[in-house]
């Protein structure tokens, strides 16, 4: 989510002291290694894609038994688990929550370069705000990523790139979404007796979208829920919150 920290933090057109210090690129680049090492400088990252592991695990394990529970219901036979990991009922229940995830977070980052969100710490402020800056004045900043020290196209990709990596991410869930719910789709037909349909009536369905609409309603609450919120509560060593003595007008972390 976008961060930005300047000496000062206009709003409502005064000028007001930053609650934090100011963000200097050449400071960050010089500062020394991570002490903890490699593990303890990457944990964030590591702690979330270890959770998603267990709980893409423990997704499948369940669904699972619910699928076999469903066939032992109308007498059908049961699958192994690895014979259900390739089912569309498993690759539709993945993608379709993925596809949200995607959505919300694309979604985020396009939103914040335009919308300001007064006192909210997921918010830029209204004006200075460093993210805003043009690349092209640090293109013989040694320590710029190289596609800046490039310039041209290269930059031009680059700094629109976050938002590119969420939107293709996005658009490959909602195909591998609309791809397993064709395929359960047609399973439950297949067991009713019913004929199959094609890809394109699938995705023109109201059972498609009920499955998106239902999954993205919930990610734009949970969005709007912490834009709010960080405005008047804090938590304490957060890089979502602010500092917990910021006042309330203060936008931004």
């Amino acid at each position: 989510m976008a961060r930005a920290n300047s000496s000062t933090k206009v709003m409502a057109g005064s000028a007001v002291p930053s609650v934090g210090p100011a963000c200097d690129l050449d400071l960050i680049a010089d500062a020394p290694a991570d002490r903890g090492g490699w593990m303890a400088g990457h944990a964030l990252a590591l702690v979330c894609f270890a959770l998603f592991a267990v709980f893409l695990l423990a997704q499948s394990l369940t669904g699972w038994h619910a699928y076999d529970d469903d066939q032992r219901d109308h007498q059908e036979a049961t699958i192994s688990y690895v014979s259900y990991l390739g089912t569309g009922d498993f690759f539709e229940a993945t993608f379709e929550n993925w596809e949200s995830e995607f959505l919300q977070m694309g979604a985020f980052v396009l939103l914040t370069m335009f919308l300001i969100q007064r006192g909210s710490g997921e918010s830029k402020p209204q004006t200075g705000a460093e993210v805003d800056e043009d690349p092209r004045l640090h293109r013989t900043d040694p320590n710029a990523p190289w596609p800046v020290r490039a310039g041209g196209l290269w930059l031009r990709v680059y700094e629109h790139s976050l938002l590119m990596a969420f939107a293709l991410l996005f658009v490959a869930s909602l195909v591998g979404h609309a791809l397993g719910g064709l395929a359960a789709f047609n399973a439950d037909q297949q067991s009713h007796g019913q004929a199959a349909v094609s890809l394109t009536s699938f995705v023109t369905s109201s059972e498609f979208w009920f499955q998106s609409f239902q999954n993205w309603q919930s990610e734009f609450l949970a969005v709007a829920s912490i834009v709010v919120l960080s405005v008047f509560l804090r938590q304490r060593g957060s890089a979502e919150s602010k500092p917990v003595a910021a006042p309330h007008a203060a936008t931004g972390s």
